[in-house]
């Protein structure tokens, strides 16, 4: 399977879990919904992003999917950059910040991987 399709299901399914469970979804990423009750508003907001990338990705052909993988890379990006920074800023603790920004990076790299071999 072409590691991009791949990442596009997996993407549906993570935010089908972010955004009918919040709460569940925020402690996947090591995050505390009850000191900060405001994260299932952000994590229902990354859900709906997250169907909504893997989805249009999974139906889309040819250069419109390429494009809509090379979206979801720079988004994936932004998001590694994201957990690091929050471990530097101390938002979250290091071994939280590191299994934020791992998955993205792994996210940015399979969706690369898929366009070239596309």
């Amino acid at each position: 399977m072409n590691p991009a399709l791949g990442l596009a299901a997996a993407r549906v399914v993570i935010g089908g879990v972010a955004l009918a469970a919040p709460e569940q979804g925020a402690r996947l990423f090591r995050l505390d919904p009850v000191t900060n009750p405001q994260l299932t508003y952000v994590t229902r907001l990354f859900g709906a992003r997250e169907i909504m990338l893997g989805a249009a990705a999974l139906v889309a052909r040819g250069r419109a999917r390429q494009a809509l993988v090379m979206a979801g890379v720079a988004v994936d990006v932004a998001d590694s950059a994201a957990g690091w920074l929050a471990g530097e800023d101390g938002t979250v603790d290091r071994t939280t910040s590191y299994l934020l920004t791992a998955p993205a990076v792994a996210a940015a790299l399979a969706g690369l991987a898929g366009v070239r071999r596309a």
